[in-house]
């Protein structure tokens, strides 16, 4: 993964342009080359997951606006994590004539018929933040470099244990939770945080007294906090009647706050029984105020800003006969092909740092914060 940044300057040639050329969808004859007046007065599809979450809408106005500043019209819809809507959705935006689709997929492998319906009709497809399984119909991929997040909440964990620095030995009881069983960037978050966490319990200076170490024990179907909630409240009352909690690897804001409700239930957060570290991800509104407020440690903020500059600029490209911009030609194979991507870099936030990164940066108005 750290080596993929390197890629860039590698990526130029006859493979990449061939690449280009099939994600435009030409053919002999021409097929969808468009010229720059017709491309920039189309509609660009844009489907994203849920409303439930402040981070979905936040894309979806900001692609949409990125797309309408270059010139373009836009039609955004939301699945409400419901795959067979997202589908329907998609299929609906195909029929309108939309020159292309950035798709936030609810379910990655669902994808695969109503992809094939854009490709047969040259509608190259951008896959955003989720990469999409199980289909060569899909063009590029713009997301962040997702194991670098969870390495950097094992990361916290870790340092703030005071295990990194040999300050503190353990040993220490964790519980590890991921995000949805049907998203691609589960796995990719899992493993970089085990890359940093399972030394650590190998050595038993990290407990998991649940037992549940494995990906598929620990998934968070849709990224509920409800269910997150629930599975927290069963492992307290199983395994920690007299032991406390030190740390919890949560990947997302939505999911710690379920955590942390369970924790707050048990008593934590009093004087005798402090909260443990708890991780997560987005730098939502709500876990920021809970940073502030030293409940949820840390967060890990991905300027959504610039992802979806990343993907209206591929869908530009691509429309003007040109070659999106990429980073990474190895890593994200979807079982079908390794689709071309870019990946942007993600930051650790907590109480010391976020006034500087989320605030003074305009992703988060400071009264949001009051």
């Amino acid at each position: 993964m750290r080596n993929r940044r390197a890629a860039l300057a590698a990526i130029a040639g006859a493979a990449s342009l061939a690449l280009t050329l099939s994600a435009c969808g030409q053919n002999s004859e021409g097929g969808s080359k468009e010229s720059e007046g017709d491309a920039k007065g189309g509609t660009i599809g844009i489907a994203m997951p849920t409303k439930s979450s402040e981070r979905w809408i936040a894309d979806g106005n900001n692609v949409k606006k990125d797309l309408e500043s270059k010139g373009y019209k836009t039609q955004l819809v939301y699945g409400e994590d419901d795959p067979d809507q997202q589908v329907s959705q998609i299929e609906n935006l195909i029929t309108q004539g939309v020159k292309a689709l950035i798709v936030a997929a609810i379910d990655n492998k669902s994808m695969n018929n109503v992809l094939q319906q854009a490709k047969d009709a040259n509608i190259p497809v951008i896959s955003y933040d989720r990469l999409i399984l199980g289909t060569p119909n899909v063009d590029y991929y713009a997301s962040f470099d997702n194991e670098k997040v969870g390495e950097l909440q094992g990361t916290y964990i870790v340092e703030k244990l005071g295990l990194k620095d040999g300050s503190k030995k353990g040993p220490f009881n964790i519980e590890l939770f991921a995000g949805s069983n049907d998203d691609n960037n589960t796995r990719y978050f899992f493993q970089g945080a085990m890359n940093v966490l399972q030394p650590y319990i190998d050595k038993k200076q990290l407990v998991v007294r649940s037992g549940q170490t494995k990906l598929n024990q620990v998934t968070t179907l849709r990224w509920d906090g409800g269910t997150a909630q629930k599975r927290m409240d069963d492992i307290l009352t199983s395994a920690y009647k007299r032991e406390r909690v030190d740390a919890v690897l949560s990947p997302y804001d939505g999911i710690s706050i379920g955590i942390l409700s369970a924790l707050k239930s048990d008593d934590y957060g009093s004087k005798s029984k402090p909260l443990p570290i708890v991780t997560g991800q987005d730098a939502e509104v709500a876990s920021v105020k809970s940073i502030i407020a030293d409940q949820q440690s840390m967060t890990v903020y991905k300027d959504t800003r610039e992802l979806a500059k990343v993907a209206s600029n591929m869908v530009d490209a691509l429309l003007n006969d040109k070659k999106p911009e990429v980073n990474d030609t190895k890593t994200y194979d979807n079982g079908s092909k390794v689709v071309p991507a870019y990946l942007l870099e993600p930051v650790a936030v907590d109480k010391s740092n976020y006034q500087k990164t989320v605030v003074d940066s305009g992703y988060i108005k400071e009264s949001d914060l009051k």
